[in-house]
């Protein structure tokens, strides 16, 4: 009786494990058959998409500009001095004073103990404006004294001197824009019109001089100005936000977003930069989408989402 049983449980195993088997060469069978039920039973986890802000690759001009600080002088500026020695006695000028041509000035006595000489005038040597009286009266005097300066303020000029770095793209006719305190928020145009054929040895610059094509009576002698001065110019050509750039492994790269709104990755060469924008030789094209914000947290392909 218990070897009865005991078959008959065997059996029931048996029985059992053909039918799991065939159950599972059954489903195989199936899957193979309709894979395209299979894929529709995996679940996929959706990738969030990065928020960025785009604008148009454009056209545009890029200067590249050295910024360098100047001042304004008379174009004409002589110093007047005395033909003796002597004490300054009379000075008929103060400073803001109109003078001409061959007017008397001051006079110097050049007597001394025992001796007494008439005194010597001093003549302004050019037609101006007393810019600065660098003696008094009762003042020692040589004939290398600066009694006074003139300069003839219908003529202005703006000095500067530029960086030895800078020295091959300088020459007349470059344009530059000037910038003073008194006048804030406004910039002038200038042009270089003069540029000094040696350096200076010791500073390690170059001194150049620049006009103002139009004369503005609010800029005047003696103001220090910022000046924007343009080296060199491209027109027309693709620019780009500085703020699109990404510098990785030594190579500039910035990120575009195509109709599917997918990122993609391009390989940038440079050409002229400004304060804002730079020039792109090759690796966009004007009127596609540039990310500017956002761009730092993005890799090749992946998904964004355009915001403003």
């Amino acid at each position: 009786m218990k070897k009865i049983k005991g078959r008959t449980v065997f059996t029931v195993i048996l029985i059992l494990c053909c039918a799991a088997l065939a159950a599972a060469i059954a489903v195989n069978v199936y899957n193979r058959l309709h894979p395209e039920e299979q894929q529709s039973r995996i679940v996929t986890t959706p990738v969030e998409a990065t928020a960025v802000r785009v604008v148009p690759v454009e056209m545009g001009d890029v200067r590249n500009s050295v910024i360098v600080n100047g001042e304004i002088l008379a174009r004409t500026q002589v110093s007047a001095n005395p033909t003796v020695a002597g004490k300054l006695t009379d000075l008929y000028v103060k400073v803001g004073d109109s003078v001409r041509a061959g007017q008397t000035i001051a006079l110097v006595d050049p007597s001394r103990p025992g001796e007494v000489y008439s005194k010597s005038p001093v003549v302004a040597a050019i037609s101006g404006t007393v810019l600065s009286t660098p003696v008094n009266v009762g003042d020692s005097v040589t004939a290398q004294s600066v009694i006074l300066v003139i300069g003839d303020l219908s003529s202005i000029v703006l000095e500067t001197y530029v960086p030895e770095r800078f020295s091959a793209d300088l020459r007349t006719g470059l344009t530059a824009e000037a910038a003073f305190e008194a006048m804030s928020g406004e910039r002038f145009t200038a042009e270089v019109y003069e540029v000094s054929p040696v350096l200076d040895p010791v500073s390690r610059t170059i001194r150049i001089r620049l006009r103002f094509p139009r004369r503005d009576n609010r800029i005047k002698a003696g103001m220090f100005a910022t000046v924007y001065l343009v080296t060199r110019e491209s027109e027309d050509v693709t620019v780009i936000p500085r703020s699109a750039l990404i510098n990785t492994e030594g190579k500039w790269i910035c990120y575009t977003v195509n109709d599917q709104h997918i990122a993609e990755r391009r390989e940038l060469i440079l050409g002229l930069e400004s304060e804002d924008t730079v020039e792109v030789v090759q690796g966009v094209t004007p009127g596609e989408r540039l990310v500017i914000l956002g761009q730092n947290f993005l890799s090749d392909q992946e998904p964004v989402r355009i915001v403003e």
